[in-house]
């Protein structure tokens, strides 16, 4: 399955818990003041490849602990990241996803592209970057506003989980 990217990451400790592969995937719709990763605004640039392929370099490194869809907006493209969160799954690895929509309103949508990519995120960092409430001392965001959310404890409790509360 194709998907345009802007990049890889093949071993990443700042982008969630552990050792990450993050994909950076390319084109977002937010396009917030003083994002740290502008170049993956444009949809038309990047790069296409195969998920095939990106899930051959995740199997080639056994220190991983998970993989990682940033950007650009990954929520723009959730039927191949589906496919790789399920094969990350199947593998014994965690999800972690960033998204510039806050949860609450993509679950309103009823979109089930979206709906499936949800179902297969361990960990959702919601909401837009805000330079104003830029925070450094925040884990795995950079403002204030965002949050890091535990979707699976999410999902059982039928209420928003915060990994970290800081």
């Amino acid at each position: 399955m194709k998907l345009r990217i802007a990049g890889l990451a093949d071993d990443s400790v700042v982008d969630g818990d552990g050792c990450r592969f993050t994909i950076f995937v390319q084109g977002c719709p937010h396009n917030c003041p003083h994002c740290q990763n502008p170049d993956t605004h444009d949809f038309n640039g990047g790069y296409e490849t195969d998920t095939e392929l990106i899930w051959e370099k995740i199997q080639a490194n056994p220190l991983l602990s998970g993989i990682t869809f940033s950007g650009g907006e990954p929520l723009c493209q959730p039927v191949p990241l589906t496919q790789l969160a399920k094969q990350a799954h199947a593998a014994g690895l965690d999800v972690w996803c960033y998204t510039g929509s806050i949860l609450e309103e993509l679950t309103a949508r009823r979109d089930a592209d979206i709906d499936a990519l949800l179902e297969e995120v361990d960990v959702l960092v919601d909401g837009p970057y805000i330079h104003e409430r830029k925070d450094l001392t925040l884990r795995f965001r950079g403002s204030g506003n965002q949050r890091v959310i535990d979707l699976k404890q999410t999902r059982e409790k039928g209420r928003i989980v915060l990994c970290y509360d800081d």
